[in-house]
């Protein structure tokens, strides 16, 4: 069996022939790191992106089978983006910049973590209707079959073997980058009209760029395994929306589309969303997500064990592998590996670094932990 074909076998709870080796790519500066110290070239510390050609030479080298990473996206975001520009100069490296969300952020020379929100475009219906509503309608030209076209080549060129996947975009994760967490939860309560005409206008977008996809793959020898949500609206203590507002505001939108997805013979929908997700599981569950990734150990200990016993096999999971063994020991990588191997006995399940592999990962752990994955499962 391939690659592709073990994968959504496990995920189907279907005979497979072996457990796939995933990852979810890597912090910049890991790679960099990893090329200081003699084992990747300038070129794949540079250029990597997930499933790219850099993307597929890092994985062999370290051991993996694949990435989880959709291999196509749907433009669903904002059309055009705003341009980026400089509102700001303070001197010493640090300026102010608008980037193509909306968002100003502060920008440190040399730095690669995540900037700081500074301000927001999108404040409120003058704003929303002036420069986000208009960016957001639907056109024809958001896809073309001469992307899935592309597509289908490079796969067949290089001869990629893993689930190809869908990636629509997101139904709220999305808003919250635009306005911001604070701004974004005020909203609701402040302008309830407005939340929800933002959240339905993401979802048509979302709903209609799924329907012409569909309808353009007709007669394109490329068929697609699984699609795929980004939403990131999680922390630590649990989700960053309240539960029963998002089921009625942000749930009918999943599910109209993995309907969609469905008639097309697309089952499995995964979602991408860190932090503690437990209280939204129900909501994408009943509305057609049905696999959850990438399951963020944390200081929490999230696993799919207790998703498992309360919702049955319906529920599927990639991820769930604690990167931060990679910084410690061979002794660590084992005990992850022995209690990796109770999950997979679960069925449906695909162990994955949870989240991206962190500088503090070292390189011979990483290749080791592929080895006894390999050896294990």
């Amino acid at each position: 069996m391939t690659n592709r074909e073990c994968a959504m076998a496990v995920l189907n709870y279907q005979d497979y022939d072996r457990m796939p080796i995933v990852h979810f790519g890597y912090w910049n500066d890991t790679l960099w790191k990893w090329h200081k110290e003699g084992h990747l070239s300038e070129d794949e510390a540079k250029y990597w992106a997930d499933a790219n050609d850099y993307d597929l030479d890092i994985a062999k080298k370290l051991g993996f089978d694949f990435g989880w990473s959709p291999v196509m996206g749907l433009n669903t975001t904002l059309k055009p983006g705003f341009p980026v520009e400089v509102i700001k100069d303070l001197g010493n490296g640090k300026t102010h910049v608008r980037n193509t969300d909306g968002v100003i952020v502060l920008k440190s020379e040399g730095t690669t973590s995540i900037p700081s929100e500074i301000d927001h475009t999108l404040k409120d219906r003058r704003s929303w209707e002036e420069h986000y509503k208009p960016r957001l309608q639907y056109t024809t030209d958001r896809l073309s079959k001469e992307t899935f076209n592309a597509c289908r080549e490079r796969i067949e060129d290089i001869g990629l073997d893993c689930p190809l996947g869908l990636n629509i975009g997101s139904l709220f994760g999305y808003i919250r980058n635009w306005m911001g967490m604070e701004a974004v939860s005020i909203l609701y309560y402040e302008d309830e009209e407005l939340y929800t005409e933002i959240i339905d206008t993401l979802g048509d977008l979302a709903y209609n760029a799924t329907k012409d996809a569909m309808e353009t793959m007709e007669g394109i020898d490329l068929t697609f395994d699984y699609a795929h949500f980004w939403e990131d609206i999680c922390f630590k203590n649990g989700p960053l929306v309240v539960p029963d507002v998002f089921r009625v505001t942000v749930g009918p939108h999943y599910k109209r589309i993995t309907d969609l997805l469905k008639t097309y013979g697309i089952t499995i929908v995964s979602l991408d969303c860190d932090g503690v997700i437990d209280t939204l599981v129900p909501i994408w569950l009943e509305n057609g997500v049905n696999t959850m990734f990438p399951i963020e150990v944390g200081t929490w200990g999230a696993e799919i064990t207790p998703w498992r016993e309360k919702y049955g096999k319906e529920l599927r999971g990639v991820g769930g592998m604690n990167k931060n063994a990679f910084s410690k020991d061979k002794a660590a990588i084992d005990a992850e590996v022995e209690r990796l191997k109770k999950l997979v006995a679960l069925g449906g399940f695909i162990p994955c670094p949870d989240h991206r592999i962190a500088p503090d990962a070292k390189w011979e752990l990483v290749q080791y932990y592929t080895d006894s994955m390999r050896g294990n499962l």
